[in-house]
């Protein structure tokens, strides 16, 4: 993963099971993200459903990664093993609770480079309509656990980078529209396959 980049970032759970089980659990991981993360990428938007999750993310520069971790060998590796190191941290204390063993998620986490204006915006909006897509809810506003609320409530603190988004709408009265005008497209696509 390279400094500057934006990435669509998403993995899905090792077989049937769930790696949400719980409110707890859905609070536990985004404090592990922050934590592992936080000093990584800009998160700009989030969405975590009952057996897998999406983040719309940008790696931080290459000046800002080498300030904050000057020891560190490569930056590329240093972000991959951050990730590695949420997702390991998640699943010890998952498999710790529930009293399970081995991998939670898939092996490898997906990412995608984000590498046009359009490509941000849809991936922007499929984000925070997958609860709808999946079946866990009827609209954006009544999934608990997506950005979508810290977006709708931007009086509120958020650890969200929430400003990004206006390179590529004009305003959440424009998010909406295009929520509305992109809805059946989106909710027919599949950002999620590996080609």
């Amino acid at each position: 993963m390279e400094p500057g980049q934006s990435y669509h970032i998403y993995n899905h759970a090792n077989g049937s099971e769930d790696i949400f089980r719980e409110e707890e659990n859905y609070r536990f991981f985004m404090q592990q993200y922050a934590k592992y993360l936080g000093d990584v990428v800009d998160t700009c938007a989030y969405c975590l459903l009952p057996n897998h999750f999406h983040f719309l993310l940008g790696v931080r520069s290459k000046e800002e990664l080498e300030k904050t971790f000057p020891k560190f060998e490569t930056l590329e590796k240093l972000v991959s093993k951050q990730f590695s190191n949420f997702f390991s941290s998640y699943t010890q204390s998952f498999n710790k609770v529930y009293e399970r063993k081995g991998s939670l998620f898939l092996k490898n986490f997906k990412r995608k480079p984000i590498l046009t204006a359009s490509q941000w915006q849809e991936t922007f909006l499929y984000i925070h309509l997958n609860p709808v897509k999946h079946g866990f809810s009827t609209s954006v506003i009544d999934w608990k656990w997506s950005s979508w609320h810290a977006y709708k409530h931007l009086e509120k603190k958020s650890l969200l980078e929430r400003t990004y988004y206006m390179n590529f709408f004009d305003g959440m009265s424009h998010v909406n529209d295009m929520m509305e005008i992109k809805r059946e497209s989106i909710l027919n696509k599949n950002l999620e396959m590996d080609n």
